[in-house]
């Protein structure tokens, strides 16, 4: 039998993740994911009304009636437009161009009785 070798080296330290470390941060990233879940919908909202108010400015619209009809008739057919109606359109002219402006404000329930409101804004180019 050989004698067993003893190393007056000091032991090396491990190194790695601790089990409450890993629960910290699965925590951490978890409520991240959740939190942009529940805005994603908001933030798209705003982006459809946003394409859908530019092609109204673009359609050749000259009246504000005409600029409502068209927004209600382009809101019929996008989905995911629920925030705001027609009614709701600032709408201006400006050096001989209809400019369409809106403003609204979203409510996303985190967890009960807990909110984020987002408030929105926007105008046609």
């Amino acid at each position: 039998m050989k004698p067993a070798i003893q190393s007056n080296a000091p032991a090396r330290r491990q190194r790695g993740i601790t089990l409450f470390g890993l629960l910290f941060w699965a925590v951490i990233v978890g409520a991240v994911a959740v939190l942009l879940m529940k805005l994603f919908p908001a933030v798209n909202e705003y982006r459809t009304i946003l394409s859908v108010v530019n092609a109204v400015s673009k359609s050749g619209a000259s009246s504000v009636q005409e600029v409502r009809t068209a927004f209600e008739q382009r809101k019929s057919v996008e989905y995911g437009i629920e925030s705001i109606t027609s009614k709701d359109l600032e709408i201006t002219k400006d050096n001989d161009k209809i400019v369409i402006g809106f403003a609204y404000d979203k409510e996303i329930e985190l967890f009960d009785p807990v909110y984020l409101v987002i408030k929105f804004k926007g105008h046609s180019r």
